[in-house]
């Protein structure tokens, strides 16, 4: 596998049409307008995984990844894609969708824990290991270590291949008219997150 740093935008024409594509975004922080974009991660489940980096003081024009990210025509596969959502719709000012998210449709069917993060994941359904070492690293560094490259690819190398084994399991517990609702939700739920309704149930009695 080979990890492909490109900065600021991707070149044309970088997927074939109509693929669905892996999508992972690393920023300085968990608060989104506090914290800039830094990298978006991209893989269409091939061998190679794709790194766009934003500089400080980035303008994020990003027209090839703007047009990827927006088509409608391709889903876009994340993992806890409520985060990534809201900080491409905040930075790039697109809505990432269509959306599959794997947190999700892991606690719509691996109800028998209440660890759903991508390691845990990878692990059971894959039987591989992956490290979170880099996860909590300086994005916003002008260079980046090949050890966050490794990691920030590998938050969508397993992407597609978790989607397949998650569906069967959807599937089988009819559970994937549900999961669907939830992905279709998934951008109006970034989109009340940005407007100042992250902890907030708008659904509750009180």
């Amino acid at each position: 596998m080979t990890v492909h740093l490109h900065e600021e935008d991707i070149p044309a024409g970088l997927f074939a049409d109509g693929a669905s594509i892996a999508v992972d975004t690393e920023t300085m922080g968990l608060i989104t307008p506090r914290d800039r974009l830094c990298v978006v991660q991209l893989s269409d489940g091939g061998a190679d995984e794709h790194l766009v980096r934003f500089a400080a003081g980035s303008d994020y024009a990003a027209p090839n990844l703007r047009a990827l990210l927006a088509d409608p025509g391709r889903d876009k596969l994340y993992h806890f894609a409520r985060f990534d959502v809201a900080a491409i719709r905040h930075y790039l000012g697109v809505v990432a969708a269509p959306v599959y998210c794997t947190k999700i449709a892991s606690r719509l069917v691996r109800t028998y824990t209440d660890r759903h993060g991508l390691k845990e994941l990878v692990r059971e359904l894959l039987g591989q290991e992956i490290s979170k070492q880099q996860q909590s690293s300086d994005w916003g560094s002008p260079e980046l270590s090949d050890a966050q490259k490794d990691y920030a690819a590998s938050d969508v190398r397993y992407l597609h291949r978790l989607r397949e084994e998650l569906d069967r399991r959807l599937a089988r517990e009819e559970r994937m008219d549900l999961a669907q609702a939830c992905f279709d939700f998934l951008p109006h739920r970034a989109a009340l997150d940005l407007a100042g309704w992250p902890e907030i149930d708008i659904f509750a009695h009180v």
